[in-house]
């Protein structure tokens, strides 16, 4: 099984870009959330949602084209590569999401990057960041416009979840790592 230090010497080989490494974080903490929810395994969970882009870096317009064998011959367990293929269904992958985690990291991975947003427009960051305000900012489609909503709500779909629902999960488990990931806000900095 992955572990998150295995994730992360991976993804440390692959990806040097600060906002990359960030975001490989928040999608790493929602999906330890989203894994307490269901009652599984949070640290394995997580080292998917670090490993997540493992390719995109050095090849965005292949991404997921060069995940596969490198993460097969560095001794990822199939059943892993396959999860982190499935985040990309409809993109640019064929491996549909099945499993509850295939199915929070497709919903997650755009989800956290709304969060984000959101989070950095505040000035206590996510510290205070309550589930209404950010949904006001989900509904609005110019804020973080390039943010695939459509995605998300598909992913929530999937799990049988209400998007307010995996919202409030996937902030709560970034705001355990506010700092971390650089949404503490202005009034912290």
């Amino acid at each position: 099984m992955l572990t998150i230090e295995r994730a992360k010497e991976l993804n440390d080989s692959m990806v040097t870009q600060e906002h990359l490494l960030i975001h490989a974080l928040n999608v790493a903490y929602a999906m330890a959330a989203m894994a307490r929810h269901f009652g599984e395994d949070e640290k394995h969970w997580q080292a998917i949602g670090i490993l997540h882009d493992y390719d995109y870096e050095k090849y965005p317009d292949e991404h997921l084209q060069h995940t596969r064998e490198p993460l097969l011959a560095a001794g990822v367990d199939e059943m892993d590569v396959r999860a982190i293929l499935s985040h990309g269904w409809g993109i640019c992958s064929d491996v549909k999401p099945e499993t509850l985690m295939e199915k929070s990291l497709y919903t997650v991975d755009e989800l956290t990057g709304i969060i984000q947003a959101c989070a950095r427009m505040r000035p206590k960051g996510i510290t205070d960041l309550e589930i209404k305000s950010f949904m006001k900012k989900f509904k609005d489609k110019r804020f973080a416009a390039k943010c695939n909503r459509e995605l998300v709500l598909q992913g929530c779909e999937m799990l049988g979840m209400d998007v307010k629902d995996v919202s409030e999960i996937c902030i709560e488990g970034m705001k355990e790592h506010a700092a971390e990931i650089g949404l503490l806000g202005t009034d912290e900095a």
